[in-house]
Protein backbone atom coordinates (compact mmCIF):
# COMPACT_ATOMS: atom_id res chain seq x y z
CA UNK A 1 0.00 0.00 0.00
CA UNK A 2 1.47 3.29 -1.05
CA UNK A 3 1.22 6.33 1.28
CA UNK A 4 0.21 9.46 -0.56
CA UNK A 5 2.05 12.65 0.50
CA UNK A 6 0.62 16.13 0.02
CA UNK A 7 2.53 17.88 -2.72
CA UNK A 8 3.97 21.32 -2.08
CA UNK A 9 4.99 21.84 -5.67
CA UNK A 10 4.13 25.18 -7.16
CA UNK A 11 1.25 24.95 -9.63
CA UNK A 12 1.91 26.07 -13.17
CA UNK A 13 -0.64 28.89 -13.01
CA UNK A 14 -0.75 31.44 -10.24
CA UNK A 15 -3.75 31.06 -7.92
CA UNK A 16 -5.37 34.44 -8.47
CA UNK A 17 -8.65 33.35 -6.91
CA UNK A 18 -6.82 32.28 -3.76
CA UNK A 19 -5.00 35.61 -3.39
CA UNK A 20 -8.25 37.53 -3.98
CA UNK A 21 -10.03 35.57 -1.24
CA UNK A 22 -7.14 36.33 1.13
CA UNK A 23 -7.22 40.02 0.34
CA UNK A 24 -11.01 40.27 0.64
CA UNK A 25 -10.85 38.53 4.05
CA UNK A 26 -8.35 41.02 5.47
CA UNK A 27 -9.92 44.03 3.77
CA UNK A 28 -13.40 43.11 4.99
CA UNK A 29 -12.76 44.12 8.60
CA UNK A 30 -11.81 47.66 7.62
CA UNK A 31 -13.81 47.84 4.43
CA UNK A 32 -17.28 47.18 5.82
CA UNK A 33 -17.25 50.32 7.98
CA UNK A 34 -15.56 52.42 5.29
CA UNK A 35 -18.13 51.21 2.76
CA UNK A 36 -20.99 52.25 5.05
CA UNK A 37 -19.33 55.63 5.54
CA UNK A 38 -19.21 56.06 1.77
CA UNK A 39 -22.80 54.97 1.22
CA UNK A 40 -24.10 57.35 3.87
CA UNK A 41 -21.96 60.27 2.64
CA UNK A 42 -20.43 60.96 6.04
CA UNK A 43 -16.99 61.82 4.70
CA UNK A 44 -14.87 61.62 1.56
CA UNK A 45 -13.24 58.75 -0.33
CA UNK A 46 -9.75 59.02 1.21
CA UNK A 47 -10.45 56.73 4.18
CA UNK A 48 -11.91 54.02 1.95
CA UNK A 49 -8.91 54.18 -0.39
CA UNK A 50 -6.37 54.12 2.42
CA UNK A 51 -8.05 51.18 4.16
CA UNK A 52 -8.08 49.28 0.85
CA UNK A 53 -4.34 49.77 0.32
CA UNK A 54 -3.22 49.15 3.91
CA UNK A 55 -5.15 45.87 4.09
CA UNK A 56 -2.73 44.43 1.54
CA UNK A 57 0.12 44.13 4.07
CA UNK A 58 -1.44 40.97 5.53
CA UNK A 59 -0.80 39.17 2.26
CA UNK A 60 2.96 39.25 2.94
CA UNK A 61 3.04 36.64 5.75
CA UNK A 62 0.52 34.50 3.83
CA UNK A 63 2.86 34.33 0.84
CA UNK A 64 5.98 33.69 2.94
CA UNK A 65 4.41 30.89 5.04
CA UNK A 66 1.62 29.44 2.88
CA UNK A 67 1.44 26.19 4.84
CA UNK A 68 0.22 28.18 7.87
CA UNK A 69 -2.24 30.34 5.96
CA UNK A 70 -5.47 29.37 7.74
CA UNK A 71 -3.93 29.44 11.24
CA UNK A 72 -2.27 32.84 10.73
CA UNK A 73 -5.39 34.23 9.05
CA UNK A 74 -7.48 33.05 11.99
CA UNK A 75 -5.21 34.68 14.57
CA UNK A 76 -4.90 37.95 12.64
CA UNK A 77 -8.59 37.80 11.78
CA UNK A 78 -9.66 37.60 15.43
CA UNK A 79 -7.69 40.78 16.22
CA UNK A 80 -9.08 42.57 13.16
CA UNK A 81 -12.60 41.34 13.97
CA UNK A 82 -12.44 42.69 17.53
CA UNK A 83 -11.27 46.09 16.32
CA UNK A 84 -13.85 46.15 13.53
CA UNK A 85 -16.64 45.39 16.01
CA UNK A 86 -15.70 48.51 17.98
CA UNK A 87 -15.54 50.80 14.92
CA UNK A 88 -18.66 49.28 13.35
CA UNK A 89 -20.62 49.58 16.60
CA UNK A 90 -19.54 53.17 16.98
CA UNK A 91 -20.72 53.87 13.43
CA UNK A 92 -24.10 52.24 14.10
CA UNK A 93 -24.68 54.40 17.17
CA UNK A 94 -23.21 57.75 16.16
CA UNK A 95 -22.82 57.60 12.35
CA UNK A 96 -19.24 58.74 12.86
CA UNK A 97 -15.82 57.26 12.16
CA UNK A 98 -13.81 55.90 15.08
CA UNK A 99 -10.94 58.22 16.08
CA UNK A 100 -8.68 59.29 18.93
CA UNK A 101 -11.56 61.43 20.15
CA UNK A 102 -13.50 58.24 20.90
CA UNK A 103 -10.55 56.91 22.90
CA UNK A 104 -10.60 60.17 24.85
CA UNK A 105 -14.30 59.77 25.64
CA UNK A 106 -13.84 56.10 26.61
CA UNK A 107 -11.05 56.80 29.06
CA UNK A 108 -12.77 59.90 30.46
CA UNK A 109 -16.03 58.00 31.15
CA UNK A 110 -16.67 55.91 34.25
CA UNK A 111 -18.42 52.53 34.46
CA UNK A 112 -21.73 54.14 35.38
CA UNK A 113 -21.63 56.42 32.34
CA UNK A 114 -20.70 53.48 30.12
CA UNK A 115 -23.70 51.57 31.45
CA UNK A 116 -25.97 54.53 30.72
CA UNK A 117 -24.71 54.65 27.14
CA UNK A 118 -25.29 50.93 26.68
CA UNK A 119 -28.84 51.23 28.02
CA UNK A 120 -29.63 54.28 25.94
CA UNK A 121 -28.28 53.01 22.62
CA UNK A 122 -28.91 49.28 22.88
CA UNK A 123 -30.98 47.92 20.00
CA UNK A 124 -31.63 44.35 18.89
CA UNK A 125 -30.86 45.17 15.29
CA UNK A 126 -27.29 46.06 16.29
CA UNK A 127 -26.88 42.60 17.84
CA UNK A 128 -28.20 41.03 14.64
CA UNK A 129 -25.83 43.19 12.58
CA UNK A 130 -22.88 42.06 14.72
CA UNK A 131 -23.90 38.41 14.26
CA UNK A 132 -24.17 38.88 10.50
CA UNK A 133 -20.82 40.70 10.44
CA UNK A 134 -19.17 37.84 12.35
CA UNK A 135 -20.85 35.12 10.29
CA UNK A 136 -19.67 36.64 7.01
CA UNK A 137 -16.13 36.92 8.39
CA UNK A 138 -16.21 33.20 9.24
CA UNK A 139 -17.56 32.43 5.78
CA UNK A 140 -14.67 34.34 4.20
CA UNK A 141 -12.19 32.45 6.39
CA UNK A 142 -13.59 29.11 5.15
CA UNK A 143 -12.77 30.16 1.59
CA UNK A 144 -9.09 30.75 2.33
CA UNK A 145 -6.42 28.44 1.00
CA UNK A 146 -2.63 28.52 0.71
CA UNK A 147 -1.25 30.39 -2.26
CA UNK A 148 2.02 28.80 -3.34
CA UNK A 149 4.78 30.22 -5.48
CA UNK A 150 8.54 29.56 -5.63
CA UNK A 151 10.16 30.65 -2.37
CA UNK A 152 12.43 33.35 -3.85
CA UNK A 153 9.49 34.83 -5.71
CA UNK A 154 7.24 34.65 -2.64
CA UNK A 155 9.78 36.51 -0.51
CA UNK A 156 10.31 39.09 -3.25
CA UNK A 157 6.56 39.73 -3.63
CA UNK A 158 6.13 39.93 0.16
CA UNK A 159 9.00 42.41 0.41
CA UNK A 160 7.54 44.45 -2.45
CA UNK A 161 4.18 44.59 -0.66
CA UNK A 162 5.76 45.79 2.59
CA UNK A 163 7.95 48.33 0.82
CA UNK A 164 5.12 49.61 -1.38
CA UNK A 165 2.52 49.85 1.40
CA UNK A 166 4.70 50.77 4.38
CA UNK A 167 8.28 51.58 3.38
CA UNK A 168 7.78 53.93 0.45
CA UNK A 169 4.98 56.04 2.04
CA UNK A 170 6.98 56.29 5.25
CA UNK A 171 10.12 57.38 3.38
CA UNK A 172 8.05 59.90 1.40
CA UNK A 173 6.74 61.47 4.61
CA UNK A 174 10.27 61.75 6.01
CA UNK A 175 11.31 63.49 2.79
CA UNK A 176 8.40 65.92 3.04
CA UNK A 177 8.84 66.86 6.70
CA UNK A 178 11.72 68.39 8.58
CA UNK A 179 11.31 66.40 11.79
CA UNK A 180 10.62 62.79 12.71
CA UNK A 181 7.50 63.53 14.75
CA UNK A 182 5.74 65.29 11.87
CA UNK A 183 6.68 62.54 9.42
CA UNK A 184 5.36 59.81 11.73
CA UNK A 185 2.19 61.77 12.37
CA UNK A 186 1.52 62.08 8.64
CA UNK A 187 2.19 58.36 8.16
CA UNK A 188 -0.16 57.51 11.02
CA UNK A 189 -2.90 59.48 9.29
CA UNK A 190 -2.35 57.34 6.20
CA UNK A 191 -2.79 54.00 7.98
CA UNK A 192 -5.41 55.12 10.51
CA UNK A 193 -8.55 54.17 8.51
CA UNK A 194 -7.63 50.46 8.61
CA UNK A 195 -7.95 48.15 11.61
CA UNK A 196 -6.13 47.45 13.90
CA UNK A 197 -4.08 50.60 13.19
CA UNK A 198 -7.21 52.63 13.81
CA UNK A 199 -7.09 51.62 17.49
CA UNK A 200 -3.32 51.78 17.79
CA UNK A 201 -3.00 55.22 16.21
CA UNK A 202 -6.00 56.52 18.15
CA UNK A 203 -4.54 55.38 21.46
CA UNK A 204 -1.08 56.73 20.62
CA UNK A 205 -2.47 60.14 19.69
CA UNK A 206 -4.71 60.13 22.73
CA UNK A 207 -1.73 59.70 25.03
CA UNK A 208 0.22 62.38 23.17
CA UNK A 209 -2.56 64.93 23.29
CA UNK A 210 -3.46 64.05 26.87
CA UNK A 211 0.11 64.81 27.91
CA UNK A 212 -0.03 68.14 26.10
CA UNK A 213 -3.42 68.96 27.55
CA UNK A 214 -2.35 68.06 31.07
CA UNK A 215 0.66 70.35 30.73
CA UNK A 216 -1.63 73.18 29.66
CA UNK A 217 -4.12 72.44 32.44
CA UNK A 218 -1.32 72.41 34.99
CA UNK A 219 -0.10 75.75 33.69
CA UNK A 220 -3.62 77.22 33.72
CA UNK A 221 -4.24 75.98 37.27
CA UNK A 222 -1.20 77.94 38.39
CA UNK A 223 -2.49 81.21 36.91
CA UNK A 224 -3.24 83.74 39.62
CA UNK A 225 -6.92 84.68 40.08
CA UNK A 226 -8.16 88.13 39.16
CA UNK A 227 -7.52 90.85 41.68
CA UNK A 228 -10.38 92.50 43.58
CA UNK A 229 -13.10 90.70 41.66
CA UNK A 230 -16.55 92.15 42.37
CA UNK A 231 -19.86 90.94 40.97
CA UNK A 232 -23.01 93.07 40.73
CA UNK A 233 -24.99 89.85 40.36
CA UNK A 234 -23.50 88.22 43.46
CA UNK A 235 -25.94 85.78 45.09
CA UNK A 236 -28.55 86.37 42.35
CA UNK A 237 -29.69 83.48 40.14
CA UNK A 238 -28.05 84.12 36.76
CA UNK A 239 -27.61 82.07 33.59
CA UNK A 240 -25.20 83.38 30.95
CA UNK A 241 -24.55 81.76 27.57
CA UNK A 242 -21.64 82.19 25.17
CA UNK A 243 -22.20 80.66 21.71
CA UNK A 244 -19.04 80.39 19.60
CA UNK A 245 -19.65 79.91 15.90
CA UNK A 246 -17.21 78.66 13.29
CA UNK A 247 -16.11 80.00 9.90
CA UNK A 248 -19.15 82.25 9.49
CA UNK A 249 -18.67 85.44 7.48
CA UNK A 250 -21.39 87.91 8.41
CA UNK A 251 -21.28 89.19 4.84
CA UNK A 252 -23.21 86.04 3.83
CA UNK A 253 -25.95 86.61 6.42
CA UNK A 254 -29.19 88.30 5.32
CA UNK A 255 -29.32 89.82 8.80
CA UNK A 256 -26.26 91.85 7.80
CA UNK A 257 -27.49 92.86 4.35
CA UNK A 258 -26.72 89.83 2.14
CA UNK A 259 -29.39 89.63 -0.59
CA UNK A 260 -30.11 85.93 -0.22
CA UNK A 261 -32.45 84.96 2.62
CA UNK A 262 -29.92 82.96 4.66
CA UNK A 263 -31.10 84.05 8.13
CA UNK A 264 -34.92 83.91 8.22
CA UNK A 265 -35.10 82.98 11.90
CA UNK A 266 -32.71 85.64 13.18
CA UNK A 267 -34.40 88.16 10.92
CA UNK A 268 -37.74 87.31 12.53
CA UNK A 269 -36.41 88.02 16.02
CA UNK A 270 -34.24 90.99 15.04
CA UNK A 271 -36.18 93.36 17.31
CA UNK A 272 -35.13 91.24 20.29
CA UNK A 273 -31.45 91.23 19.34
CA UNK A 274 -28.54 93.61 19.60
CA UNK A 275 -26.76 93.18 16.25
CA UNK A 276 -23.28 94.68 16.10
CA UNK A 277 -22.15 95.49 12.57
CA UNK A 278 -18.46 96.21 12.76
CA UNK A 279 -16.74 93.38 14.68
CA UNK A 280 -13.78 91.47 13.30
CA UNK A 281 -11.66 88.57 14.49
CA UNK A 282 -7.89 89.06 14.98
CA UNK A 283 -6.93 85.86 13.16
CA UNK A 284 -8.65 83.61 10.59
CA UNK A 285 -7.95 80.33 12.40
CA UNK A 286 -9.93 78.80 15.26
CA UNK A 287 -7.19 78.03 17.78
CA UNK A 288 -5.20 81.19 17.22
CA UNK A 289 -8.33 83.35 17.33
CA UNK A 290 -9.82 81.77 20.46
CA UNK A 291 -6.53 82.04 22.34
CA UNK A 292 -7.25 85.76 22.22
CA UNK A 293 -11.06 85.77 22.19
CA UNK A 294 -11.38 83.68 25.36
CA UNK A 295 -8.54 85.26 27.36
CA UNK A 296 -6.78 88.57 28.00
CA UNK A 297 -4.38 87.91 25.10
CA UNK A 298 -4.50 90.14 22.03
CA UNK A 299 -2.45 90.76 18.90
CA UNK A 300 0.12 92.83 20.77
CA UNK A 301 0.29 90.40 23.72
CA UNK A 302 -0.42 87.00 22.16
CA UNK A 303 1.13 84.91 24.94
CA UNK A 304 -1.15 86.22 27.68
CA UNK A 305 -3.44 83.21 27.15
CA UNK A 306 -0.74 81.24 28.99
CA UNK A 307 -0.55 83.69 31.87
CA UNK A 308 -4.08 85.03 32.45
CA UNK A 309 -7.46 83.42 33.20
CA UNK A 310 -9.90 82.43 30.48
CA UNK A 311 -13.55 83.47 30.47
CA UNK A 312 -14.40 80.07 31.98
CA UNK A 313 -11.92 80.58 34.82
CA UNK A 314 -13.18 84.13 35.40
CA UNK A 315 -16.77 82.96 35.74
CA UNK A 316 -15.78 80.11 38.03
CA UNK A 317 -14.00 82.62 40.25
CA UNK A 318 -17.23 84.62 40.30
CA UNK A 319 -19.11 81.58 41.60
CA UNK A 320 -20.70 80.24 38.43
CA UNK A 321 -21.06 76.56 37.59
CA UNK A 322 -19.61 76.20 34.12
CA UNK A 323 -20.61 73.97 31.20
CA UNK A 324 -18.87 73.41 27.85
CA UNK A 325 -20.90 71.84 25.04
CA UNK A 326 -18.91 71.34 21.85
CA UNK A 327 -19.58 70.00 18.39
CA UNK A 328 -15.94 70.54 17.44
CA UNK A 329 -13.51 67.64 17.24
CA UNK A 330 -12.49 66.67 20.74
CA UNK A 331 -8.98 65.30 20.70
CA UNK A 332 -6.69 66.23 17.85
CA UNK A 333 -3.33 67.92 17.78
CA UNK A 334 -4.91 71.14 16.51
CA UNK A 335 -7.71 71.04 19.06
CA UNK A 336 -5.71 70.37 22.22
CA UNK A 337 -6.07 74.02 23.15
CA UNK A 338 -9.85 73.85 22.72
CA UNK A 339 -10.04 70.74 24.85
CA UNK A 340 -7.94 72.49 27.47
CA UNK A 341 -10.44 75.35 27.56
CA UNK A 342 -13.30 72.87 27.82
CA UNK A 343 -11.64 70.91 30.61
CA UNK A 344 -11.54 74.07 32.71
CA UNK A 345 -15.34 73.88 32.88
CA UNK A 346 -17.14 71.89 35.55
CA UNK A 347 -19.03 69.77 33.03
CA UNK A 348 -18.29 68.94 29.40
CA UNK A 349 -20.33 67.45 26.57
CA UNK A 350 -18.30 66.27 23.55
CA UNK A 351 -20.44 65.55 20.50
CA UNK A 352 -18.03 65.30 17.56
CA UNK A 353 -15.68 62.35 17.62
CA UNK A 354 -15.07 62.11 13.89
CA UNK A 355 -11.55 61.35 12.72
CA UNK A 356 -11.82 64.06 10.07
CA UNK A 357 -13.21 67.56 10.47
CA UNK A 358 -14.52 67.17 6.90
CA UNK A 359 -17.24 64.74 7.93
CA UNK A 360 -21.01 65.02 8.18
CA UNK A 361 -21.80 66.51 11.57
CA UNK A 362 -24.79 68.70 12.40
CA UNK A 363 -24.91 71.40 15.06
CA UNK A 364 -28.49 70.51 15.94
CA UNK A 365 -26.89 67.92 18.22
CA UNK A 366 -26.08 70.69 20.72
CA UNK A 367 -29.72 71.54 21.39
CA UNK A 368 -30.55 68.62 23.70
CA UNK A 369 -27.50 68.96 26.00
CA UNK A 370 -28.02 72.74 26.02
CA UNK A 371 -31.61 72.31 27.19
CA UNK A 372 -30.39 69.90 29.88
CA UNK A 373 -27.74 72.36 31.11
CA UNK A 374 -30.38 75.08 31.38
CA UNK A 375 -32.32 72.91 33.83
CA UNK A 376 -29.31 72.25 36.06
CA UNK A 377 -30.07 73.08 39.68
CA UNK A 378 -27.08 75.42 40.05
CA UNK A 379 -28.43 78.96 40.55
CA UNK A 380 -25.54 80.60 38.70
CA UNK A 381 -24.46 79.05 35.41
CA UNK A 382 -22.20 79.81 32.46
CA UNK A 383 -22.90 77.66 29.41
CA UNK A 384 -20.44 77.75 26.51
CA UNK A 385 -21.69 76.21 23.26
CA UNK A 386 -19.06 75.72 20.56
CA UNK A 387 -20.56 75.05 17.15
CA UNK A 388 -19.05 73.53 14.02
CA UNK A 389 -20.94 76.28 12.20
CA UNK A 390 -20.13 76.70 8.52
CA UNK A 391 -16.76 74.98 8.57
CA UNK A 392 -15.50 73.45 5.35
CA UNK A 393 -16.58 71.02 3.87
CA UNK A 394 -19.78 73.01 3.67
CA UNK A 395 -21.92 70.22 2.22
CA UNK A 396 -21.50 68.31 5.48
CA UNK A 397 -22.82 71.14 7.66
CA UNK A 398 -26.54 70.99 6.85
CA UNK A 399 -29.16 68.27 6.49
CA UNK A 400 -30.92 67.77 3.18
CA UNK A 401 -33.99 69.79 4.13
CA UNK A 402 -31.81 72.91 4.36
CA UNK A 403 -30.46 72.57 0.82
CA UNK A 404 -32.44 75.62 -0.28
CA UNK A 405 -29.86 77.22 -2.56
CA UNK A 406 -28.86 75.23 -5.63
CA UNK A 407 -29.17 77.43 -8.73
CA UNK A 408 -27.84 80.79 -9.80
CA UNK A 409 -30.58 82.98 -8.36
CA UNK A 410 -28.93 85.53 -6.10
CA UNK A 411 -25.42 84.40 -7.12
CA UNK A 412 -23.04 87.06 -8.46
CA UNK A 413 -22.73 86.82 -12.22
CA UNK A 414 -18.94 86.41 -12.10
CA UNK A 415 -19.17 83.18 -10.04
CA UNK A 416 -18.53 80.55 -12.71
CA UNK A 417 -20.16 77.13 -12.73
CA UNK A 418 -17.12 75.37 -11.27
CA UNK A 419 -17.54 77.43 -8.07
CA UNK A 420 -21.32 77.39 -7.86
CA UNK A 421 -21.64 74.27 -5.71
CA UNK A 422 -19.23 75.65 -3.09
CA UNK A 423 -21.00 79.00 -3.12
CA UNK A 424 -24.46 77.48 -2.68
CA UNK A 425 -23.34 74.94 -0.08
CA UNK A 426 -21.90 77.71 2.06
CA UNK A 427 -25.16 79.63 1.92
CA UNK A 428 -27.03 76.47 2.90
CA UNK A 429 -24.65 76.04 5.81
CA UNK A 430 -25.32 79.63 6.88
CA UNK A 431 -29.05 78.91 6.61
CA UNK A 432 -28.74 75.90 8.92
CA UNK A 433 -26.50 77.86 11.28
CA UNK A 434 -29.31 80.43 11.48
CA UNK A 435 -31.68 77.65 12.56
CA UNK A 436 -29.30 76.38 15.24
CA UNK A 437 -28.39 79.80 16.70
CA UNK A 438 -32.01 80.96 16.71
CA UNK A 439 -33.06 77.65 18.32
CA UNK A 440 -30.50 78.18 21.09
CA UNK A 441 -31.89 81.68 21.69
CA UNK A 442 -35.49 80.38 21.74
CA UNK A 443 -34.57 77.52 24.09
CA UNK A 444 -32.79 79.99 26.34
CA UNK A 445 -35.80 82.32 26.34
CA UNK A 446 -38.19 79.48 27.21
CA UNK A 447 -36.18 78.81 30.39
CA UNK A 448 -37.07 82.35 31.59
CA UNK A 449 -33.54 82.99 32.87
CA UNK A 450 -31.96 86.06 34.35
CA UNK A 451 -29.09 86.74 31.97
CA UNK A 452 -27.99 87.13 28.38
CA UNK A 453 -26.76 85.07 25.43
CA UNK A 454 -23.90 86.28 23.23
CA UNK A 455 -23.12 84.75 19.83
CA UNK A 456 -20.06 85.41 17.69
CA UNK A 457 -18.03 83.41 15.20
CA UNK A 458 -14.38 82.55 15.78
CA UNK A 459 -13.48 83.85 12.31
CA UNK A 460 -14.99 84.35 8.88
CA UNK A 461 -14.57 82.52 5.59
CA UNK A 462 -13.98 83.67 2.02
CA UNK A 463 -16.11 81.62 -0.35
CA UNK A 464 -15.40 83.46 -3.59
CA UNK A 465 -16.48 86.77 -2.02
CA UNK A 466 -13.34 88.86 -2.50
CA UNK A 467 -12.09 90.52 -5.71
CA UNK A 468 -11.27 88.05 -8.45
CA UNK A 469 -13.63 85.43 -6.98
CA UNK A 470 -10.71 83.02 -6.61
CA UNK A 471 -10.31 82.69 -2.84
CA UNK A 472 -11.83 79.72 -1.01
CA UNK A 473 -11.29 79.36 2.73
CA UNK A 474 -8.75 81.33 4.78
CA UNK A 475 -5.12 82.27 4.35
CA UNK A 476 -3.49 84.68 6.78
CA UNK A 477 -0.68 85.31 4.31
CA UNK A 478 -3.22 86.50 1.73
CA UNK A 479 -5.89 88.13 3.91
CA UNK A 480 -9.27 89.24 2.59
CA UNK A 481 -12.15 91.01 4.32
CA UNK A 482 -14.51 87.98 4.50
CA UNK A 483 -11.93 86.02 6.51
CA UNK A 484 -12.24 88.49 9.38
CA UNK A 485 -15.79 89.89 9.42
CA UNK A 486 -17.83 87.98 11.99
CA UNK A 487 -21.36 88.18 13.41
CA UNK A 488 -21.66 89.57 16.94
CA UNK A 489 -25.19 89.27 18.33
CA UNK A 490 -26.54 89.58 21.87
CA UNK A 491 -29.89 88.62 23.39
CA UNK A 492 -31.05 89.50 26.91
CA UNK A 493 -33.89 87.91 28.83
CA UNK A 494 -36.79 90.10 30.01
CA UNK A 495 -35.63 89.67 33.61
CA UNK A 496 -32.16 90.93 32.72
CA UNK A 497 -33.53 93.96 30.90
CA UNK A 498 -35.47 94.96 33.98
CA UNK A 499 -32.28 95.61 35.91
CA UNK A 500 -29.75 96.40 33.17
CA UNK A 501 -29.41 99.00 30.46
CA UNK A 502 -29.68 96.97 27.27
CA UNK A 503 -30.11 99.64 24.61
CA UNK A 504 -26.99 99.56 22.42
CA UNK A 505 -28.46 100.78 19.13
CA UNK A 506 -26.30 103.89 19.11
CA UNK A 507 -23.10 101.85 19.24
CA UNK A 508 -23.94 99.04 16.80
CA UNK A 509 -21.38 100.36 14.33
CA UNK A 510 -18.43 100.71 16.71
CA UNK A 511 -15.24 99.23 15.18
CA UNK A 512 -14.28 96.35 17.43
CA UNK A 513 -12.05 93.28 17.55
CA UNK A 514 -13.12 90.10 19.31
CA UNK A 515 -9.62 89.82 20.80
CA UNK A 516 -11.00 92.18 23.47
CA UNK A 517 -14.11 90.10 24.13
CA UNK A 518 -13.26 89.30 27.74
CA UNK A 519 -13.53 92.99 28.67
CA UNK A 520 -16.94 93.30 26.99
CA UNK A 521 -18.13 90.04 28.52
CA UNK A 522 -17.08 91.07 32.02
CA UNK A 523 -18.87 94.39 31.79
CA UNK A 524 -22.03 92.81 30.38
CA UNK A 525 -21.95 90.26 33.22
CA UNK A 526 -21.54 92.96 35.86
CA UNK A 527 -18.01 91.99 36.84
CA UNK A 528 -15.21 94.33 37.79
CA UNK A 529 -11.57 93.60 38.65
CA UNK A 530 -8.21 95.30 38.49
CA UNK A 531 -7.35 93.73 35.11
CA UNK A 532 -10.53 95.01 33.43
CA UNK A 533 -9.93 97.68 30.79
CA UNK A 534 -13.25 99.38 30.07
CA UNK A 535 -11.74 101.21 27.09
CA UNK A 536 -11.62 97.78 25.42
CA UNK A 537 -15.27 97.03 26.17
CA UNK A 538 -17.60 97.38 23.20
CA UNK A 539 -20.51 98.48 25.45
CA UNK A 540 -18.61 100.86 27.74
CA UNK A 541 -18.95 104.62 27.91
CA UNK A 542 -15.15 104.58 28.20
CA UNK A 543 -14.74 102.73 24.88
CA UNK A 544 -11.76 103.91 22.87
CA UNK A 545 -11.48 103.15 19.17
CA UNK A 546 -8.06 101.80 18.30
CA UNK A 547 -6.44 99.99 15.34
CA UNK A 548 -8.00 96.57 14.84
CA UNK A 549 -4.89 94.51 14.30
CA UNK A 550 -4.88 91.32 12.25
CA UNK A 551 -2.13 88.90 11.24
CA UNK A 552 0.45 86.63 12.81
CA UNK A 553 1.83 88.40 15.90
CA UNK A 554 4.84 86.06 15.93
CA UNK A 555 5.97 86.96 12.40
CA UNK A 556 8.17 89.99 11.72
CA UNK A 557 5.92 92.77 10.51
CA UNK A 558 3.06 90.28 10.75
CA UNK A 559 0.46 92.75 12.02
CA UNK A 560 -1.57 95.24 10.03
CA UNK A 561 -4.60 97.44 10.62
CA UNK A 562 -7.83 95.97 9.25
CA UNK A 563 -8.81 99.50 8.22
CA UNK A 564 -6.23 99.30 5.43
CA UNK A 565 -8.18 96.47 3.77
CA UNK A 566 -11.44 98.33 4.26
CA UNK A 567 -9.96 101.42 2.61
CA UNK A 568 -8.64 99.41 -0.33
CA UNK A 569 -12.05 97.77 -0.79
CA UNK A 570 -13.72 101.17 -0.95
CA UNK A 571 -11.47 102.51 -3.71
CA UNK A 572 -13.05 103.20 -7.13
CA UNK A 573 -13.08 100.08 -9.26
CA UNK A 574 -12.83 97.68 -6.32
CA UNK A 575 -15.33 94.83 -6.26
CA UNK A 576 -18.14 95.53 -3.76
CA UNK A 577 -17.88 93.58 -0.49
CA UNK A 578 -19.98 93.55 2.64
CA UNK A 579 -17.66 95.19 5.17
CA UNK A 580 -19.69 96.58 8.03
CA UNK A 581 -23.42 96.55 7.55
Amino acid sequence: MTTMKRSTATPKGFDWAGIIWLFVFFWYFSGITQLLIQLTGITGFAGFRQAFVISGIWLAPMLMFPQKTRVMAAVIGVVLWACSMASLGYFFIYQQEFSQSVIFIMFESNISEAGEYMTQYFAWWIVLAFIAHTAFAIFLWTRLRPVYMPRPRAYAVAAALLIGIIGYPLAKQFARHDDTASALEAFESRIEPAVPWQMIVAYHRYTQQLDGMQDMLTSSSNIAPLKNLKDQQANLPTTLVLVIGESTNRGRMHLYGYPRQTTPNLDAMKDQLQVFNNVITPRPYTIEALQQVLTFADEENPDLYLKTPSIVSVMKQAGYKTFWITNQQTMTKRNTMLTTFSEQADEQVYLNNNRNQNARQYDGDVLAPFAKALTDAAPRKLIVVHLLGTHMAYQYRFPEEFAKFSGREGVPADIDDSKLEFYNSYDNAVLYNDFVVSSLIKEYGKADPNGFLLYLSDHGEDVYDSPGRNTLGRNENKPTIPMYTVPFIAYASPKWKQTHDWNFESIHDRPYTSSNLIHTWAQLAGLSFDELDTTKSLVSLDFKARPRLIGDPYAPKGLSDFAHMEKAASQPGAMPQVVNK
